[in-house]
C-alpha cells in the first residue's frame, strides 16, 4: 500500500510533527508511514483523511494484487 501523505503534508508546508501533532500520534509514526514502513490502521486512516478533507481512498493507494 502506497500512500500521499508526504506529499499532501508538503503542499500544506507542514512539518511531520506539526502533521503528528494534528492526528494525534508520534512524528515516528508519519515518518514510517511515509516511508511505507507501517500501514495505518482504519481509526488513524480515517483521522488523516478527516484532517485533509480528503477520502481514505484518496490519500491511501491499494495496489491490485496486493495482500495485507
Amino acid at each position: 500500500m502506497t500512500n500521499r501523505i508526504a506529499e499532501l503534508r508538503k503542499t500544506r508546508r507542514m512539518s511531520q510533527a506539526e502533521l503528528a501533532d494534528a492526528v494525534g500520534v508520534t512524528r515516528q509514526t508519519i515518518i514510517s508511514l511515509e516511508s511505507g514502513r507501517y500501514n495505518a490502521s482504519l481509526l488513524l486512516a480515517h483521522r488523516i483523511a478527516q484532517y485533509f478533507e480528503l477520502t481514505i481512498e484518496d490519500i491511501f493507494l491499494f495496489e491490485e494484487g496486493e495482500s495485507e
